[in-house]
C-alpha cells in the first residue's frame, strides 16, 4: 500500500522529516511543530508514516427540497467545476481552504472537505481523470436519495395504510425503531469530537462515519461504524491496520467522553469504544474505504423502493432476536443480511428493486476518488415496480427463498449483478459455508460462518421460523414485538 519509504514499522528507522511528508506546505511551521510534538510526547520518536491522498470531511448541509416523478425527471446539464475555485483563507481553515475537492453531495446531507492545503493543477488532473461521472440516464435532478436529515421521517408509508395484520405489524415496528434524527446527531457529535483529538497526533486524518448510520438501514439501538482515512488504497490489516489503532487506543484511555476501549484483531481490525455521553457503541476501522463505497451503495438501495427499509429492519430484528445476527459469534453479519434481502428483492419473478451497478455503472464505479462517492447516487430516481406485493408477503417469501429454494452448497449471492454465482474452487468460495459476495472488493461477507453447527443453526431459523409464519400469519410468532420495540 505504501511506498518504501513511508512504511508502517516499529523496527525501521525513524524520519526526520516526518512532517514534510504529511503536512501541507502551507501548515506554518508553529503548526508543525506543534503536530510534531503532540506525536512524540505521545508515542515516543516519531514513526514512518504513509504519504496522504487528498483527505475529505463530510458534515451535514442543509439541502431544498426537489419534487420527484417517478414517471420523469429533469435533466440537468451542470458540469463539474475542476479548477480552483478560491484563494486559500488560512484564518478560517485548520490546514487549508475549499479547493476543487470541495463538492456538495446533493440529497446525501454532506459536503466533501478539500485535502489539507492546497492542491497542485497536476494532482487535481490526475485526480479527476480516473474518475468517471454518472451518464445521462443517472445525471437527472430529483433522486430519490433524500438528505440525510430528513431520511428519518422520509417514510412513504402511513402509519396504518396496511391491508393485512402482518404487513401491518411491521409498518409499527419500523417506525417504532427506525433510526432518528437525534440519534444520528448524537452519533456525529462524537465523531466530530474524536477527530479533532486524532488529528493531534494525526493532523490530516479524518474521521468519517459509515454503515447503518448513514445507509437507511439503522435502528434506534443501532452501534455506530466510524472510519479513520489517512490514505486511501489497500491496507495490510494485520500491520498497518493494528499500529495505527493501538495508537488511537492509547489516545482514547486519556479521552474523558471515552470508555472501554478495546481492539480486536480480526481480519479487518477495529477498534471498538463507548461514548460516555450518548451511550452509542463505536466501531472504527482504519482506511477500510470499502466501507464507505458500499454505505452510498445501500443508501441508494434503502430509498429506491419504498418497501425496501421496513422489510429489512424488521429482518435484522428477526435475526437478532433468533441469535443468527453477530459475527464475532460465528453467525450473520448485519452487512450480510441486508445483502441477503437485497438479493432476494433483486431475483424475484417481478424485481422489487433494480441492479444498482448494472443500471448505472458510473455512480459505483469502484475506482471512484473516495470523496466523490457521496454525491455519485444523489440523483439517481426511484424504481417503479411492477411487483406490488405487500411487506408480509414479502417478509415470508425471504424466509421461504431461503428455507427451501436457495442452494447454499452450490451458490454465491450477488447483489453487483442480481443474481446466484456458481460456487467455484477458488480460495474465496472453496469450503466455504454461506457464500455472499461484497459488491465492491468481492470478497465474502458470510466468511464468520466457518462452524457446521453454526451453519445449521442459522438455516434452521429459516426453515421453522417459514413455516411457523406461514401458518399463523402473525409476527408475534417468530418475533415478540413488546420485547423488540425501544423502551421510551
Amino acid at each position: 500500500m505504501f511506498p518504501r519509504g513511508y512504511v508502517f514499522s516499529h523496527k525501521d528507522g525513524q524520519s526526520e522529516h516526518l512532517f514534510q511528508h504529511i503536512l501541507p506546505h502551507s501548515v506554518s511551521q508553529q503548526r508543525r511543530t506543534e503536530a510534531h510534538l503532540n506525536l512524540t510526547n505521545f508515542i515516543g520518536p516519531t514513526m514512518n508514516v504513509p504519504r496522504l491522498i487528498p483527505t475529505y470531511q463530510w458534515t451535514p448541509v442543509e439541502q431544498p427540497d426537489e419534487s420527484f416523478s417517478p414517471n420523469g425527471v429533469k435533466k440537468s446539464n451542470r458540469k463539474r467545476r475542476r479548477d480552483n475555485q478560491s484563494q486559500n483563507d488560512q484564518k478560517r481553515q485548520r490546514f487549508g481552504s475549499p479547493g476543487p475537492h470541495n463538492q456538495p453531495a446533493r440529497n446525501a446531507n454532506f459536503t466533501s472537505q478539500p485535502a489539507t492545503g492546497p492542491v497542485s493543477s497536476k494532482e487535481v488532473c490526475n485526480s479527476y481523470s480516473s474518475v468517471p461521472t454518472c451518464s445521462s440516464a443517472a445525471s437527472k435532478t430529483g433522486g430519490c436519495v433524500p438528505s440525510l436529515r430528513e431520511g428519518s421521517h422520509q417514510s412513504a408509508f402511513h402509519p396504518s395504510s396496511a391491508n393485512d395484520k402482518l404487513t401491518q405489524q411491521i409498518l409499527d415496528l419500523f417506525h417504532a425503531c427506525e433510526q432518528q434524527n437525534d440519534d444520528l446527531e448524537k452519533k456525529e457529535h462524537c465523531r466530530a469530537a474524536l477527530q479533532r483529538d486524532i488529528q493531534t497526533i494525526f493532523p490530516c486524518a479524518q474521521v468519517v462515519l459509515a454503515g447503518s448510520s448513514l445507509n437507511g438501514f439503522g435502528s434506534r439501538s443501532s452501534d455506530a461504524d466510524l472510519c479513520l482515512v489517512i490514505e486511501e488504497g489497500t491496507v495490510n490489516h494485520r500491520t498497518d491496520s493494528v499500529y495505527v489503532l493501538s495508537l488511537v487506543r492509547k489516545l482514547l484511555y486519556k479521552l474523558s467522553y471515552i470508555e472501554r476501549p478495546q481492539l480486536i484483531r480480526a481480519k479487518v481490525p477495529i477498534l471498538k469504544f463507548r461514548d460516555r455521553v450518548s451511550g452509542v457503541e463505536f466501531d472504527l476501522n482504519f482506511n477500510n474505504t470499502v466501507g464507505i463505497r458500499n454505505t452510498f451503495l445501500l443508501r441508494t438501495y434503502a430509498y429506491v423502493e419504498k418497501r425496501v427499509r421496513p422489510i429489512i429492519l424488521v429482518i435484522k430484528k428477526w435475526a437478532s432476536h433468533r441469535r443468527i445476527n453477530d459475527a464475532s459469534r460465528g453467525t450473520l453479519s448485519s452487512y450480510t443480511l441486508v445483502l441477503m434481502v437485497l438479493h432476494y428483492l433483486q431475483t424475484l419473478p417481478e424485481p422489487v428493486i433494480p441492479c444498482l451497478q448494472m443500471d448505472y455503472p458510473e455512480c459505483f464505479n469502484p475506482k471512484m476518488d473516495i470523496h466523490l462517492v457521496p454525491s455519485g447516487p444523489s440523483n439517481i430516481p426511484a424504481f417503479v415496480s411492477k411487483n406490488q406485493s405487500s411487506l408480509g408477503d414479502l417478509l415470508l417469501g425471504f424466509l421461504k427463498y431461503y428455507a427451501t429454494v436457495f442452494k447454499w452448497d452450490k451458490h454465491v449471492i450477488s447483489v453487483r449483478e442480481a443474481k446466484t454465482l456458481p460456487k467455484t474452487n477458488c480460495r474465496e468460495w472453496r469450503d466455504k459455508l454461506i457464500c455472499v459476495e461484497e459488491p465492491f472488493d468481492r470478497t465474502n461477507t458470510a466468511r464468520a460462518v466457518q462452524e457446521k453447527v453454526k451453519f445449521e443453526a442459522i438455516t434452521a431459523e429459516f426453515t421453522e421460523s417459514y413455516q411457523t409464519l406461514q401458518l399463523r400469519k402473525d409476527l408475534n410468532f417468530i418475533l415478540p414485538l413488546k420485547n423488540t420495540r425501544p423502551k421510551r
